[in-house]
């Protein structure tokens, strides 16, 4: 079978994201994806980038100017979250794939105008959630969906992060309209992702949140009880007051505990199992975490979709899937700002958290605090 054409790829935004994770991430796949363009609004930004990034890749300053020069396959873009929307739209209006770090949109409204965008091209958008990918999470995966551990019963899932003011005093952070929200969407949502990953599709869910040191529109911090379709319980906490930072995932099946616990990615080493008294040795050696060390990064993701791009199927982290991240981040909102529990298919058009995470509530909303 011969290899599939080499992509072509260009990068919109060029800051310490697209630097420091995507770049490298293209350059790990440089036999299948080449860098061909890349985008900024900061003409001194771009060039120093242009010059890390080497000979053949082209500057822009506008999008739409490199996309009718370029027609590249697979568009990377690293943003402030207010610009994803129109940017993802406008690269499937041209043909191309799109990965967008989170959040993908703002709503789940954005994120519908999205799907019908890639209806309408034949393209697909994914967001990053690089925590899904590496060896240790498809690992867990495997174990969990093929009922290996048990059934599923209590779950923890912890982002207890730490930001100060001078992280807030980014003009884009800690509002509504260019942020989207606070931890629950830019911080804690790459672990209750892989949560939802590993455990399937929610039910329920009943909420708080606070803004208890940052002045920020949105919380700084927000806790949750989630009921999954399969029984399971757990407890989810998204923090930036937190000293002592870590995220953590443990989740306790009928007949092991598997638990991760790192900062900002993983290994096979970060994955524990534990098993239950009754559980034979011989069956826990099958536990054992894989002979290959894949970590959970950018190029782990960006290698899936280029799988994805070749075989012509829709890449994972996109459609349903990952819009189901977003429709549990407007649910924790709602229950949090309403005080009712949240059921999945809840939030529809003509919901007021559909269109916008605070659901223009009196006392989260922006105009509280123009």
């Amino acid at each position: 079978m011969p290899r599939p054409a080499r992509r072509r790829a260009a990068v919109v935004g060029t800051g310490a994201i697209v630097a420091g994770s995507h770049l490298p991430a293209l350059r790990a796949h440089a036999e299948r994806v080449e860098l061909v363009a890349a985008v900024d609004v900061d003409q001194g930004r771009l060039d120093a980038f242009q010059e890390l990034a080497g000979d053949g890749v082209a500057g822009y300053t506008s999008m739409d100017e490199m996309l009718d020069a370029v027609r590249p396959d697979l568009v990377l873009i690293g943003t402030p979250p207010s610009l994803h929307r129109e940017q993802t739209v406008a690269a499937l209006k041209a043909g191309a794939w799109v990965l967008c770090e989170k959040p993908l949109t703002l709503s789940l409204a954005e994120y519908d105008e999205i799907a019908a965008a890639e209806e309408a091209s034949g393209a697909y958008a994914s967001v990053v959630f690089q925590h899904r990918y590496g060896s240790g999470a498809v690992h867990a995966r495997d174990l969990l969906t093929s009922g290996e551990l048990g059934a599923p019963r209590v779950a923890h899932c912890q982002t207890t992060w730490h930001r100060d003011a001078a992280y807030y005093a980014v003009p884009w952070r800690g509002t509504w309209a260019s942020e989207g929200g606070g931890p629950t969407m830019g911080h804690g949502i790459h672990q209750y992702d892989l949560l939802l990953h590993l455990l399937g599709p929610w039910a329920e869910i009943r909420a708080m949140a606070a803004r208890l040191v940052h002045d920020t529109e949105s919380e700084d911090v927000s806790t949750a009880l989630v009921r999954f379709e399969n029984g399971a319980l757990a407890t989810v906490v998204n923090s930036v007051l937190s000293p002592d930072e870590v995220s953590r995932i443990r989740i306790d099946c009928a007949d092991a505990t598997v638990e991760l616990t790192h900062l900002y990615g993983h290994r096979n080493e970060d994955w524990t199992y534990t098993p239950a008294p009754h559980v034979a040795a011989e069956r826990v050696d099958a536990w054992r975490t894989p002979a290959s060390d894949v970590p959970s990064s950018h190029a782990a993701q960006l290698g899936a979709l280029l799988d994805a791009y070749d075989n012509g199927v829709r890449p994972p982290g996109s459609g349903t899937d990952a819009r189901a991240t977003l429709e549990f981040a407007a649910a924790l909102y709602k229950s949090a700002f309403t005080g009712q529990p949240v059921h999945a298919g809840e939030i529809a058009p003509g919901d007021p958290f559909y269109p916008a995470m605070h659901g223009d509530h009196p006392h989260w909303a922006p105009k509280e605090r123009a």
